[in-house]
């Protein structure tokens, strides 16, 4: 393997911590009891009707039909048929003034914002105004851990630790004791994973605080106010 390279056998993120070992359950007859009040309670469970679920399917393609290229085209021009660039120049990571479909996205989820490089650069300036700026930056600086090089792991969890865990940490962020527990004891055999318990928690904080404070505040009604509609270029 090459040095750097992120390991597909490694730990992921949907696993609890690599240097847990797995408790082995003892199948004796409370366990199966156990497991038959399970299956009880989960038969008795209300289900969802399949027309509920269909109508969640139909407003959410709704939601998403002007933004998808196939079904509403793209603007000003679809840039593989007509060789015309303005549509990547104006999409791209940075630029001074966003589309108005793009500003509306962040508004759909918290994912939609803050997987943009653009919306987490609104995300962080709301941020600042708000004293909180230092969960973005712990969450950005998770995910250099996640996908950052191999050889640098043991450097960035350290640097990690010292910005925003460490007692008296200029930018502490704040986690629950057993979140922090859990991470500090991580953080003695450190792997690209061990910061994923600290990282959901301050995510959650975001999206559940933050997110909806951001939506309503007038520096995103500003931006939607200001966004780009580029007009439809006619065919030569």
């Amino acid at each position: 393997m090459r040095p750097g390279a992120p390991n597909v056998l490694e730990q992921g993120p949907e696993r609890r911590n690599c240097h847990t070992t797995r408790v082995q359950l003892t199948k004796n007859m409370d366990y199966y009891k156990r497991e038959i009040e399970y299956c009880r309670k989960a038969m008795a469970r209300t289900r969802v009707k399949s027309s509920i679920c269909l109508e969640g399917y139909i407003k959410f393609n709704e939601q998403y039909v002007p933004h998808d290229p196939i079904m509403s085209g793209c603007l000003p021009s679809n840039p593989w048929i007509t060789d015309d660039t303005t549509y990547w120049a104006m999409n791209a990571p940075t630029v001074t003034t966003p589309t108005k479909l793009r500003v509306e996205r962040w508004g759909f989820n918290f994912s939609e914002l803050i997987n943009d490089p653009l919306g987490r650069t609104q995300l962080l300036e709301f941020l600042k105004k708000e004293f909180s700026a230092e969960n973005l930056s712990f969450w950005e600086a998770c995910e250099e851990l996640r996908y950052g090089e191999q050889s640098r792991i043991a450097e960035i969890v350290d640097s990690i630790y010292q910005q925003f865990l460490a007692p008296g940490a200029t930018r502490w962020v704040n986690i629950d004791s057993k979140t922090m527990e859990r991470t500090l004891e991580g953080i003695k055999t450190p792997h690209r994973y061990v910061m994923d318990d600290a990282q959901m928690h301050i995510y959650m904080l975001m999206k559940k605080d933050s997110y909806p404070r951001f939506l309503k505040s007038d520096l995103y009604k500003n931006l939607l106010a200001e966004a780009i509609i580029p007009p439809e270029t006619k065919k030569r």
